[in-house]
C-alpha cells in the first residue's frame, strides 16, 4: 500500500520541471517555493519550516533525500524510514503541493531543473552560508530562511528514545494510573482510545 501511494505522491523531477516551465511561458505560472531535507522522523520543527516555506509563494515543492543520500550524510542505520514512507507523510501535509526525490550530494541539479522562485532553507542556515547560494544567485532564485529556531532534530529524538530504552523508563509523556486526562481519571490502560502506560510500562 505504501509503495503504491508513494508512486502517486512522488513526482518525476523532469516532468514537474516541464509543467512549471509551461506555466511560466503562459505568463500565469505560480510562485514556486522549493524546500528540501531528509525528514526522517517528522517533528514539529519540520512542520513549522514547511508551513513557513509555503507562505512564501503559491506552490510548495519538497525535495527529499533518497535513502542512499541519507546514508551518506548520516551514516549507517539511517534513514529510519524509507523514502516511500517519508514521501507519503510529507505529501499528506496540507501545505505541501509536490514531492520529489534527489540523489545528488546537494540541491544544485534540482534547482536548475525546477527553477523555483524561492529556495527555502531552515534556520540552521543564513542567506550567506546556504550551500547552493551561488546557484541561487546565478538563476535569480530568492533565498528564504524559514521556520523556528533550530531546537528540534531527528537525531535528538533518536538519542532520547535510546536513552529511555537504556534506562528502562517509559517514553516521555506516558501517564500513570490515577492521572486526570481531560476530566477522566486513568484507571486502566486506555482513555478515549489512547493507550496509557502504567508506571514503569512502555506503550
Amino acid at each position: 500500500m505504501s509503495g503504491t501511494r508513494a508512486a502517486v505522491v512522488l513526482a518525476e523531477r523532469e516532468v514537474l520541471a516541464a509543467h512549471f516551465s509551461k506555466a511560466r511561458a503562459s505568463g500565469d505560472g505560480p510562485r514556486v517555493v522549493l524546500a528540501n531535507g531528509c525528514f526522517d522522523l517528522l517533528h514539529v520543527g519540520h512542520v513549522r519550516y514547511l508551513a513557513d516555506a509555503a507562505s512564501r509563494g503559491d506552490t510548495l515543492v519538497v525535495a527529499l533525500n533518497t535513502d542512499a543520500s541519507i546514508r551518506g550524510l548520516k551514516g549507517p542505520g539511517r534513514p529510519l524510514m524509507p523514502l516511500v514512507e517519508r514521501a507519503e507523510i510529507i505529501a499528506a501535509l496540507a501545505c505541501v503541493d509536490h514531492v520529489v526525490a534527489f540523489d545528488e550530494p546537494d540541491l544544485e541539479q534540482t534547482l536548475r531543473s525546477l527553477r523555483p522562485d524561492v529556495h527555502a532553507k531552515g534556520t540552521d542556515y543564513t542567506e550567506e552560508n546556504v550551500p547552493e547560494r551561488n546557484v541561487d544567485l546565478e538563476l535569480g532564485i530568492e533565498i528564504a530562511i524559514c521556520g523556528d529556531p533550530k531546537d528540534h532534530s531527528t537525531s535528538a529524538l533518536i538519542d532520547g528514545v535510546n536513552l529511555s530504552s537504556d534506562e528502562g523508563a517509559g517514553l516521555p509523556g506516558t501517564l500513570e494510573a490515577g492521572t486526570l486526562v481531560a476530566g477522566t481519571t486513568v484507571a486502566g490502560d486506555t482513555v478515549a482510545g489512547t493507550t496509557v502506560a502504567r508506571t514503569g510500562e512502555q506503550t
